[in-house]
């Protein structure tokens, strides 16, 4: 199925259920309303919508489908904003081709909006349409900063309605006639790409809204507006055939998708949006829940998440658990899930006045849910890489790849929304290409490992995130990697790595806190070039040790000596000169497995060690 057809499914369950306008309205975010006397005069004018942290947020209001707008003057039918409904326009915003023109802002727009009326309504005998025609008429721009909550209200968009009746015009029995005939975008009958059925093709179709990084007035995936585009003699929508209804049925269902909070995703610079589509009567809430938890649903997902609650690890345990139930097509207890469900998602991305479509992915639940459970498996370290409960989500992972920021005192910083903003656009690929090997079940890009090592050489955290996916895309290219610490492994990467954190424990140890310690100073040369480093650092053990019998004893630093052994005991007896990427990756892997082994029983150490550590030396 295609993702038009997809879409046009979603609108069709959407609207038997009574969730979507019908065709040609379309839900619109109105802040003003107008009340009208039967003369046409202004009687007042109310706010819509509702205040948030001193911020007015308009009400999502089913009106008239708007016009398509680009660079010239569009109407729309009974509702728009001031500058069309009242003839007021910002000034600072005024366009160059009213000022060409000697006009004043928003002349233009009050005339084009005038005769849209007249011309679609025409002669009538409702009362309400006839008070709106004579308030247009009437009506003198000049006047506008003598109405009620006029320096609000400019720029906004505003519907009327008659004084001492609650509906406003557009939903008058008249007024939707009105609408009914007006629906017709011009265009001839053809066969339509979506639906297969011979119908009215539309000419134009309708804009999306809500893709970050689009025209704020919204944006089309189908248009055909310069003459390169276009073949055989045909215009506009003709060149790809897609009918009146069904044009507006995927925008209507894309557009809903792309306004709420549950369904969609930002990542880098791609809006992501997801859905699944049961058979019959089934509802789909159940399966989209859970993919919306792991998707991190909802357009805050691009901030940092609050602190976990108590019970937030057990949370991601039954969110994960229940996905490994869908993986093997069986029931999750307390949900509806169908494994054979299908599902989609659709990754969209600005492009000018158009939108990209940067991945669609067609499936089901029982698909997908291998796939994350797979993804979540090839990311998983012992101990877990992620310590606040939660399995990371798509942006966290994104984010991993960014540089490191710290303060005066040495403190990671948390990234401004202008960093994050910087760091999607030039790294807009990278989300991509993760999110479609995650999706899709393929390899992780190779550029993600060397883009991490690049950042352990640059800013020398070396977080357990980073860690992990090092370890996601070594495990998706077959590689052999273990998941805790591994005492047999033989690979000289990995063992250099465990062996390069009992030297920094062993430093610790020896000289307490320092400013600058062997993971600063020798972290990127280590991974990349041992020969060169290694026999120093291991000269410097020597002495580190002998700090240690001297301060705390001879049990101490045999116990660390034993350690260095182990480590040797697997490898060769000359160091590499070089290790290649992969090899570079199990160094940080066996470095974190060894660095996090001594916080548990695994390789427990002597009680002295913890207070020979705490002695700070960071003047020194």
């Amino acid at each position: 199925m295609s993702m038009l057809a997809a879409l046009v499914r979603r609108y069709d369950r959407m609207a038997a259920k009574g969730d979507a306008p019908v065709p040609g309205y379309s839900s619109e975010k109105i802040a003003y309303g107008v009340t009208l006397a039967a003369d046409g005069s202004v009687v007042d004018v109310t706010s819509l919508g509702k205040t948030v942290k001193g911020k007015h947020v308009p009400e999502a209001m089913t009106v008239p489908q708007p016009a398509k707008r680009t660079v010239g003057v569009a109407a729309n039918l009974l509702w728009d904003k001031t500058a069309y409904v009242f003839g007021a326009a910002d000034p600072a915003k005024e366009s160059k081709r009213a000022a060409k023109k000697g006009l004043r802002p928003g002349a233009e727009e009050f005339a084009a909006f005038r005769r849209r009326q007249h011309e679609s309504i025409g002669e009538t005998e409702d009362a309400g349409l006839k008070a709106f025609l004579a308030f247009l008429d009437g009506w003198d721009p000049e006047a506008y900063e003598s109405l009620p909550l006029a320096a609000q209200m400019l720029d906004a968009n505003v519907v009327f309605r008659l004084d001492g009746e609650r509906n406003w015009l557009h939903e008058r029995p008249a007024a939707r006639a009105v609408v009914a005939r007006s629906v017709s975008g011009g265009g001839g009958v053809g066969l339509c790409l979506v639906t297969g059925e011979e119908a009215p093709i539309a000419r134009l179709h309708p804009s999306i809204k809500g893709v970050r990084g689009a025209q704020s007035s919204g944006a089309a995936i189908v248009s055909f507006n310069q003459s390169a585009f276009t073949s055989y003699g045909k215009e506009q929508g003709e060149n790809a055939p897609v009918s009146e209804y069904a044009a507006f049925a995927y925008t209507t269902a894309l557009n809903a998708l792309l306004a709420g909070l549950r369904n969609r995703v930002q990542i880098g610079d791609a809006s992501v949006v997801f859905w699944a589509e049961p058979e019959g009567d089934e509802e789909p809430y159940d399966g989209e829940a859970i993919f919306a938890a792991l998707f991190g649903g909802g357009e805050k997902s691009a901030e940092p998440e609050a602190e976990p609650g108590p019970d937030s690890a057990a949370q991601e345990r039954d969110l994960l658990n229940a996905l490994a139930l869908v993986a093997k097509g069986q029931p999750v207890p307390g949900l509806s899930i169908n494994p054979a469900t299908k599902f989609y998602v659709l990754g969209l991305s600005p492009n000018a006045a158009r939108i990209s479509v940067r991945f669609w992915l067609e499936t089901t639940i029982q698909q997908l849910a291998e796939r994350l459970t797979r993804h979540f498996e090839d990311l998983r370290l012992e101990p877990p890489a992620w310590r606040d409960g939660r399995a990371p989500q798509f942006w966290r992972l994104v984010y991993c790849l960014a540089p490191v920021r710290r303060s005066d005192d040495g403190r990671i910083k948390d990234m401004s929304r202008d960093e994050k903003d910087r760091f999607e656009k030039s790294h807009a690929h990278i989300a991509g290409e993760l999110t479609r090997a995650v999706l899709t079940g393929a390899r992780y890009p190779v550029s993600f490992l060397s883009m991490i090592l690049m950042r352990f050489r640059v800013d020398r955290e070396i977080a357990p995130l980073r860690v992990a996916l090092i370890k996601a895309v070594l495990s998706r290219a077959n590689e052999e990697v273990p998941v805790s610490i591994d005492f047999e492994e033989r690979n000289a990467g990995y063992r250099l790595g465990r062996l390069f954190g009992i030297l920094e424990r062993l430093q610790a140890a020896g000289l307490g806190r320092r400013n600058a310690t062997v993971r600063d100073k020798f972290y990127a040369s280590a991974s990349a070039t041992p020969a060169r480093i290694f026999p120093s650092l291991l000269r410097n053990a020597k002495n580190h040790s002998k700090s240690v019998r001297s301060k705390v004893g001879a049990g101490l630093a045999e116990w660390f000596e034993d350690r260095i052994a182990e480590a040797l005991s697997g490898s060769s007896t000359a160091f590499p000169k070089t290790l290649r990427l992969e090899d570079q990756g199990r160094f940080a892997i066996g470095y974190y497995h060894q660095r996090e082994a001594f916080l548990t029983k695994t390789t427990a150490a002597p009680k002295e060690l913890e207070a020979a550590e705490n002695v700070d030396n960071t003047e020194e």
